[in-house]
Protein backbone atom coordinates (compact mmCIF):
# COMPACT_ATOMS: atom_id res chain seq x y z
CA UNK A 1 0.00 0.00 0.00
CA UNK A 2 0.99 3.64 -0.30
CA UNK A 3 3.87 4.23 2.14
CA UNK A 4 2.99 7.93 2.25
CA UNK A 5 -0.31 7.03 3.91
CA UNK A 6 1.23 4.50 6.32
CA UNK A 7 -0.31 5.39 9.72
CA UNK A 8 2.55 3.76 11.61
CA UNK A 9 5.85 5.63 11.99
CA UNK A 10 7.60 4.13 15.02
CA UNK A 11 10.13 6.38 16.72
CA UNK A 12 11.39 6.92 20.26
CA UNK A 13 8.85 8.88 22.29
CA UNK A 14 6.58 9.54 19.30
CA UNK A 15 2.85 9.32 19.94
CA UNK A 16 1.29 6.34 18.12
CA UNK A 17 -1.71 7.04 15.89
CA UNK A 18 -3.95 5.37 18.48
CA UNK A 19 -2.96 5.74 22.14
CA UNK A 20 -4.84 2.69 23.34
CA UNK A 21 -4.99 1.05 26.76
CA UNK A 22 -3.76 4.01 28.83
CA UNK A 23 -7.09 5.65 29.69
CA UNK A 24 -6.68 5.40 33.48
CA UNK A 25 -3.25 7.05 33.46
CA UNK A 26 -4.36 9.82 31.11
CA UNK A 27 -7.47 10.49 33.19
CA UNK A 28 -5.29 10.82 36.31
CA UNK A 29 -3.12 13.33 34.43
CA UNK A 30 -6.23 15.31 33.49
CA UNK A 31 -7.26 15.47 37.14
CA UNK A 32 -3.77 16.51 38.28
CA UNK A 33 -3.57 19.29 35.68
CA UNK A 34 -6.98 20.62 36.59
CA UNK A 35 -6.17 20.56 40.30
CA UNK A 36 -2.98 22.62 39.98
CA UNK A 37 -4.73 24.96 37.55
CA UNK A 38 -7.14 25.69 40.41
CA UNK A 39 -4.29 26.27 42.85
CA UNK A 40 -4.58 22.84 44.50
CA UNK A 41 -1.95 20.21 45.23
CA UNK A 42 -1.80 17.08 43.03
CA UNK A 43 -0.17 13.84 44.14
CA UNK A 44 2.98 13.08 42.10
CA UNK A 45 3.13 10.13 39.73
CA UNK A 46 6.01 7.85 38.76
CA UNK A 47 5.43 5.77 35.62
CA UNK A 48 7.32 2.48 35.77
CA UNK A 49 7.98 0.12 32.90
CA UNK A 50 10.40 -1.51 30.50
CA UNK A 51 11.81 0.13 27.38
CA UNK A 52 9.38 0.54 24.50
CA UNK A 53 6.22 0.54 26.60
CA UNK A 54 5.37 4.18 25.93
CA UNK A 55 6.38 5.95 29.15
CA UNK A 56 7.92 8.89 27.28
CA UNK A 57 4.85 9.08 25.05
CA UNK A 58 2.70 9.39 28.15
CA UNK A 59 4.90 12.09 29.67
CA UNK A 60 4.58 14.06 26.44
CA UNK A 61 0.82 13.56 26.60
CA UNK A 62 0.80 14.85 30.18
CA UNK A 63 2.61 17.96 28.95
CA UNK A 64 -0.05 18.54 26.29
CA UNK A 65 -2.76 18.15 28.90
CA UNK A 66 -1.00 20.66 31.13
CA UNK A 67 -0.84 23.23 28.31
CA UNK A 68 -4.52 22.66 27.56
CA UNK A 69 -5.34 23.69 31.14
CA UNK A 70 -3.04 26.73 31.06
CA UNK A 71 -0.53 25.11 33.41
CA UNK A 72 3.16 26.02 33.21
CA UNK A 73 5.02 22.93 31.97
CA UNK A 74 8.67 21.90 32.29
CA UNK A 75 9.95 18.70 30.68
CA UNK A 76 13.48 17.37 31.19
CA UNK A 77 15.30 14.10 30.61
CA UNK A 78 17.90 12.83 33.03
CA UNK A 79 20.98 11.60 31.15
CA UNK A 80 23.41 9.27 32.88
CA UNK A 81 25.99 11.85 33.95
CA UNK A 82 24.21 15.21 34.36
CA UNK A 83 23.21 16.55 37.79
CA UNK A 84 19.60 17.39 38.60
CA UNK A 85 20.62 20.96 39.44
CA UNK A 86 22.02 21.56 35.94
CA UNK A 87 18.88 20.13 34.39
CA UNK A 88 16.31 21.93 36.50
CA UNK A 89 17.80 25.42 37.06
CA UNK A 90 17.11 26.65 33.49
CA UNK A 91 13.52 25.42 33.68
CA UNK A 92 12.90 26.96 37.10
CA UNK A 93 14.39 30.23 35.86
CA UNK A 94 12.03 30.18 32.86
CA UNK A 95 8.98 29.52 35.04
CA UNK A 96 9.89 32.15 37.64
CA UNK A 97 10.53 34.76 34.97
CA UNK A 98 7.12 33.99 33.50
CA UNK A 99 5.48 34.36 36.91
CA UNK A 100 7.32 37.65 37.50
CA UNK A 101 5.21 39.24 34.73
CA UNK A 102 2.06 38.74 36.83
CA UNK A 103 1.65 41.58 39.33
CA UNK A 104 0.29 39.41 42.16
CA UNK A 105 3.31 37.08 41.98
CA UNK A 106 6.05 39.59 41.15
CA UNK A 107 7.50 39.82 44.67
CA UNK A 108 7.58 36.05 45.28
CA UNK A 109 8.95 35.34 41.81
CA UNK A 110 11.76 37.86 42.37
CA UNK A 111 12.59 36.16 45.66
CA UNK A 112 12.60 32.80 43.90
CA UNK A 113 15.00 34.13 41.27
CA UNK A 114 17.31 35.45 44.01
CA UNK A 115 17.29 32.01 45.59
CA UNK A 116 17.91 30.37 42.24
CA UNK A 117 20.88 32.65 41.61
CA UNK A 118 22.33 31.74 45.03
CA UNK A 119 21.71 28.05 44.35
CA UNK A 120 23.45 28.15 40.95
CA UNK A 121 26.33 30.21 42.28
CA UNK A 122 27.10 27.99 45.27
CA UNK A 123 27.06 24.91 43.00
CA UNK A 124 29.22 26.73 40.41
CA UNK A 125 26.63 26.33 37.67
CA UNK A 126 26.89 29.07 35.05
CA UNK A 127 23.42 30.44 34.27
CA UNK A 128 23.57 34.01 32.99
CA UNK A 129 20.90 36.64 33.44
CA UNK A 130 18.78 34.83 36.02
CA UNK A 131 17.05 37.95 37.31
CA UNK A 132 18.12 40.68 34.90
CA UNK A 133 15.39 43.23 34.26
CA UNK A 134 13.13 41.99 37.08
CA UNK A 135 12.64 44.36 39.96
CA UNK A 136 14.08 43.01 43.19
CA UNK A 137 15.51 39.86 41.61
CA UNK A 138 19.08 41.15 41.64
CA UNK A 139 19.08 42.19 45.29
CA UNK A 140 21.44 40.04 47.39
CA UNK A 141 19.79 37.74 49.93
CA UNK A 142 22.31 35.65 51.89
CA UNK A 143 20.94 32.49 53.45
CA UNK A 144 18.40 31.81 50.71
CA UNK A 145 18.96 28.41 49.04
CA UNK A 146 22.74 28.77 49.38
CA UNK A 147 23.76 25.99 51.76
CA UNK A 148 25.38 24.01 48.94
CA UNK A 149 23.32 20.94 49.87
CA UNK A 150 20.72 20.23 47.22
CA UNK A 151 18.56 18.35 49.73
CA UNK A 152 18.11 21.60 51.68
CA UNK A 153 18.16 24.15 48.87
CA UNK A 154 16.00 22.54 46.18
CA UNK A 155 12.97 22.08 48.50
CA UNK A 156 13.23 25.75 49.45
CA UNK A 157 13.18 26.72 45.78
CA UNK A 158 10.21 24.44 45.05
CA UNK A 159 8.24 26.10 47.84
CA UNK A 160 9.13 29.58 46.60
CA UNK A 161 8.11 28.70 43.06
CA UNK A 162 4.91 27.05 44.30
CA UNK A 163 3.99 30.12 46.37
CA UNK A 164 4.61 32.41 43.40
CA UNK A 165 2.50 30.18 41.17
CA UNK A 166 -0.34 30.15 43.69
CA UNK A 167 -0.27 33.93 43.97
CA UNK A 168 -0.39 34.18 40.17
CA UNK A 169 -3.30 31.76 39.89
CA UNK A 170 -1.09 29.31 38.02
CA UNK A 171 0.11 25.74 38.41
CA UNK A 172 3.42 24.11 37.50
CA UNK A 173 3.79 20.66 35.99
CA UNK A 174 7.29 19.16 36.14
CA UNK A 175 8.03 16.12 33.95
CA UNK A 176 11.25 14.12 34.32
CA UNK A 177 12.07 11.17 32.06
CA UNK A 178 14.67 8.45 32.81
CA UNK A 179 14.47 9.01 36.56
CA UNK A 180 16.65 5.94 37.22
CA UNK A 181 19.66 7.94 36.03
CA UNK A 182 19.40 10.47 38.89
CA UNK A 183 22.08 9.84 41.50
CA UNK A 184 21.03 8.98 45.06
CA UNK A 185 21.49 12.52 46.39
CA UNK A 186 19.55 14.11 43.53
CA UNK A 187 16.70 11.61 43.81
CA UNK A 188 16.50 12.28 47.56
CA UNK A 189 16.42 16.05 46.91
CA UNK A 190 13.61 15.67 44.38
CA UNK A 191 11.57 13.53 46.78
CA UNK A 192 12.08 15.96 49.67
CA UNK A 193 11.09 18.86 47.41
CA UNK A 194 7.86 17.18 46.37
CA UNK A 195 7.16 16.27 49.98
CA UNK A 196 7.54 19.92 51.03
CA UNK A 197 5.16 20.91 48.25
CA UNK A 198 2.56 18.45 49.51
CA UNK A 199 2.92 19.69 53.08
CA UNK A 200 2.51 23.30 51.92
CA UNK A 201 -0.47 22.45 49.66
CA UNK A 202 1.07 24.18 46.64
CA UNK A 203 -0.03 23.86 42.98
CA UNK A 204 2.87 21.79 41.70
CA UNK A 205 2.28 18.53 39.87
CA UNK A 206 5.01 16.04 39.05
CA UNK A 207 5.18 13.07 36.73
CA UNK A 208 8.32 11.02 36.30
CA UNK A 209 9.09 7.96 34.21
CA UNK A 210 11.68 5.30 34.71
CA UNK A 211 12.60 1.65 34.73
CA UNK A 212 10.97 -0.69 37.25
CA UNK A 213 13.74 -0.27 39.86
CA UNK A 214 12.80 3.39 40.41
CA UNK A 215 10.18 2.47 43.03
CA UNK A 216 12.81 0.64 45.06
CA UNK A 217 15.37 3.43 44.58
CA UNK A 218 12.84 6.03 45.73
CA UNK A 219 11.94 3.96 48.79
CA UNK A 220 15.60 3.56 49.68
CA UNK A 221 16.15 7.31 49.27
CA UNK A 222 13.23 8.29 51.50
CA UNK A 223 11.00 5.86 53.36
CA UNK A 224 7.87 7.94 52.76
CA UNK A 225 8.30 7.84 48.98
CA UNK A 226 5.96 4.86 48.71
CA UNK A 227 3.18 7.04 50.16
CA UNK A 228 4.16 10.19 48.32
CA UNK A 229 3.89 8.83 44.76
CA UNK A 230 1.48 6.76 42.77
CA UNK A 231 3.34 4.14 40.71
CA UNK A 232 1.34 3.15 37.60
CA UNK A 233 2.85 0.13 35.87
CA UNK A 234 3.20 0.80 32.13
CA UNK A 235 3.45 -2.62 30.59
CA UNK A 236 2.34 -4.43 27.43
CA UNK A 237 -1.14 -3.67 26.15
CA UNK A 238 -4.02 -6.03 26.79
CA UNK A 239 -5.24 -8.13 23.86
CA UNK A 240 -8.14 -5.73 23.30
CA UNK A 241 -6.01 -2.56 23.53
CA UNK A 242 -3.33 -4.00 21.25
CA UNK A 243 -5.96 -4.86 18.63
CA UNK A 244 -7.39 -1.33 18.83
CA UNK A 245 -3.88 0.16 18.46
CA UNK A 246 -3.51 -1.74 15.17
CA UNK A 247 -7.00 -1.76 13.69
CA UNK A 248 -8.17 1.82 14.18
CA UNK A 249 -5.24 3.54 12.40
CA UNK A 250 -5.57 1.13 9.47
CA UNK A 251 -9.31 1.70 9.20
CA UNK A 252 -8.78 5.47 9.44
CA UNK A 253 -6.77 5.26 6.20
CA UNK A 254 -9.57 3.35 4.44
CA UNK A 255 -7.81 -0.03 4.61
CA UNK A 256 -8.59 -3.34 6.37
CA UNK A 257 -6.67 -6.06 8.20
CA UNK A 258 -7.67 -9.70 8.70
CA UNK A 259 -8.45 -10.82 12.24
CA UNK A 260 -5.89 -13.62 11.92
CA UNK A 261 -3.28 -11.05 10.89
CA UNK A 262 -4.05 -8.91 13.94
CA UNK A 263 -3.77 -11.91 16.25
CA UNK A 264 -0.44 -12.90 14.71
CA UNK A 265 1.04 -9.44 15.33
CA UNK A 266 -0.25 -9.24 18.90
CA UNK A 267 1.08 -12.70 19.70
CA UNK A 268 4.48 -12.01 18.11
CA UNK A 269 4.94 -8.67 19.88
CA UNK A 270 3.33 -9.75 23.16
CA UNK A 271 1.44 -6.47 23.08
CA UNK A 272 4.45 -4.18 23.54
CA UNK A 273 3.53 -0.83 21.94
CA UNK A 274 6.77 -0.05 20.09
CA UNK A 275 6.92 -3.53 18.58
CA UNK A 276 3.27 -3.27 17.51
CA UNK A 277 4.13 -0.10 15.62
CA UNK A 278 7.10 -1.78 13.88
CA UNK A 279 5.01 -4.77 12.77
CA UNK A 280 2.15 -2.53 11.67
CA UNK A 281 4.44 -0.28 9.63
CA UNK A 282 6.12 -3.18 7.83
CA UNK A 283 2.82 -5.00 7.18
CA UNK A 284 1.31 -1.86 5.64
CA UNK A 285 4.26 -1.38 3.26
CA UNK A 286 4.24 -5.03 2.17
CA UNK A 287 0.49 -5.35 1.56
CA UNK A 288 -0.81 -4.68 -1.94
CA UNK A 289 -4.02 -3.45 -0.34
CA UNK A 290 -6.58 -2.46 0.52
CA UNK A 291 -6.48 -5.44 2.90
CA UNK A 292 -3.58 -6.66 5.07
CA UNK A 293 -3.57 -10.46 5.14
CA UNK A 294 -2.01 -13.02 7.44
CA UNK A 295 0.59 -13.75 4.75
CA UNK A 296 1.48 -10.05 4.58
CA UNK A 297 2.01 -10.01 8.33
CA UNK A 298 4.16 -13.13 8.26
CA UNK A 299 6.40 -11.58 5.63
CA UNK A 300 6.47 -8.33 7.59
CA UNK A 301 7.58 -10.19 10.72
CA UNK A 302 11.02 -10.94 9.27
CA UNK A 303 11.49 -7.28 8.29
CA UNK A 304 10.26 -5.99 11.64
CA UNK A 305 12.53 -8.36 13.53
CA UNK A 306 15.53 -7.33 11.42
CA UNK A 307 14.73 -3.65 11.95
CA UNK A 308 14.45 -4.09 15.72
CA UNK A 309 17.62 -6.20 15.86
CA UNK A 310 19.67 -3.58 14.02
CA UNK A 311 18.18 -0.61 15.85
CA UNK A 312 16.21 -1.01 19.06
CA UNK A 313 18.21 -3.98 20.37
CA UNK A 314 21.68 -3.60 18.87
CA UNK A 315 22.26 -0.02 20.01
CA UNK A 316 21.87 -1.24 23.57
CA UNK A 317 24.13 -4.24 23.13
CA UNK A 318 26.83 -2.03 21.58
CA UNK A 319 27.11 -0.06 24.82
CA UNK A 320 28.38 -3.10 26.73
CA UNK A 321 31.97 -4.16 27.28
CA UNK A 322 33.07 -7.69 26.43
CA UNK A 323 32.66 -8.81 30.05
CA UNK A 324 29.21 -7.23 30.23
CA UNK A 325 28.21 -8.85 26.93
CA UNK A 326 29.24 -12.26 28.30
CA UNK A 327 27.05 -11.54 31.32
CA UNK A 328 23.92 -10.79 29.28
CA UNK A 329 24.62 -13.71 26.93
CA UNK A 330 24.56 -16.01 29.95
CA UNK A 331 21.32 -14.40 31.13
CA UNK A 332 19.69 -14.97 27.74
CA UNK A 333 20.87 -18.59 27.53
CA UNK A 334 19.20 -19.26 30.88
CA UNK A 335 15.79 -18.45 29.39
CA UNK A 336 13.16 -15.73 29.56
CA UNK A 337 12.44 -15.87 33.28
CA UNK A 338 14.26 -13.76 35.91
CA UNK A 339 17.63 -15.28 36.78
CA UNK A 340 19.84 -15.15 39.85
CA UNK A 341 23.43 -13.96 39.93
CA UNK A 342 24.39 -17.41 41.21
CA UNK A 343 22.95 -19.07 38.10
CA UNK A 344 24.72 -16.60 35.81
CA UNK A 345 28.01 -17.23 37.64
CA UNK A 346 27.55 -20.98 37.30
CA UNK A 347 26.86 -20.60 33.59
CA UNK A 348 30.06 -18.58 33.18
CA UNK A 349 32.15 -20.76 35.49
CA UNK A 350 32.78 -17.81 37.82
CA UNK A 351 32.17 -16.92 41.44
CA UNK A 352 29.12 -14.66 42.01
CA UNK A 353 31.24 -12.02 43.80
CA UNK A 354 33.49 -11.65 40.74
CA UNK A 355 30.48 -10.66 38.63
CA UNK A 356 29.29 -7.87 40.93
CA UNK A 357 31.13 -5.05 39.05
CA UNK A 358 29.69 -6.15 35.69
CA UNK A 359 26.23 -6.49 37.22
CA UNK A 360 26.39 -2.98 38.72
CA UNK A 361 27.63 -1.46 35.46
CA UNK A 362 24.92 -3.12 33.35
CA UNK A 363 22.25 -1.96 35.79
CA UNK A 364 23.67 1.58 35.65
CA UNK A 365 23.52 1.47 31.85
CA UNK A 366 19.83 0.62 32.10
CA UNK A 367 20.08 -2.83 30.50
CA UNK A 368 19.00 -4.98 33.44
CA UNK A 369 17.37 -4.40 36.79
CA UNK A 370 17.15 -6.23 40.06
CA UNK A 371 13.67 -7.66 40.48
CA UNK A 372 12.25 -9.07 43.69
CA UNK A 373 14.32 -11.52 45.71
CA UNK A 374 17.54 -10.47 43.97
CA UNK A 375 16.71 -11.92 40.56
CA UNK A 376 17.77 -10.05 37.44
CA UNK A 377 15.65 -9.17 34.41
CA UNK A 378 16.25 -7.33 31.15
CA UNK A 379 14.80 -3.82 30.94
CA UNK A 380 14.16 -4.31 27.22
CA UNK A 381 11.21 -6.55 26.28
CA UNK A 382 12.11 -9.64 24.26
CA UNK A 383 15.82 -8.88 24.63
CA UNK A 384 16.62 -12.48 25.58
CA UNK A 385 15.13 -13.60 22.24
CA UNK A 386 17.31 -11.08 20.42
CA UNK A 387 20.42 -12.25 22.25
CA UNK A 388 19.76 -15.86 21.31
CA UNK A 389 19.35 -14.81 17.65
CA UNK A 390 22.55 -12.77 17.96
CA UNK A 391 24.43 -15.75 19.45
CA UNK A 392 23.17 -18.05 16.69
CA UNK A 393 24.29 -15.64 13.95
CA UNK A 394 27.68 -15.13 15.60
CA UNK A 395 28.18 -18.88 15.90
CA UNK A 396 27.20 -19.41 12.25
CA UNK A 397 29.82 -16.89 11.14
Amino acid sequence: MDSVRNPFAPSAGRRPPELAGRDDVIEAAQVAAQRVALGKYARPTMLLGLRGTGKTVLLNEFGKIGHQHNVLVSAIEAPEQASLAKLIIPEMRRILRSLSTIEAAKHLAAKGLRGLRNFASILKIEISGIGIGIEGASDPEPGLADSGDIQFDLPELFVLLGEAAKSAGKGWLLLIDEVQYLNDNDLSALIVSLHKVSQSDLPIAFAGAGLPQVARLAGEAKSYAERLFTYPAIGPLSQEAAEIALIRPIHAEGAQIDRAAVKHIVDATQGYPFFLQEWGAKAWDIAVGPNISLEDVRLAGALATASLDEGFFKVRLDRLTRAETNFVVAMAELGNDPVSLADIAKKLGRKPQSLSPARASIIHKGMIYSAEHGFLEFTVPLFADFMRRHITRATAV
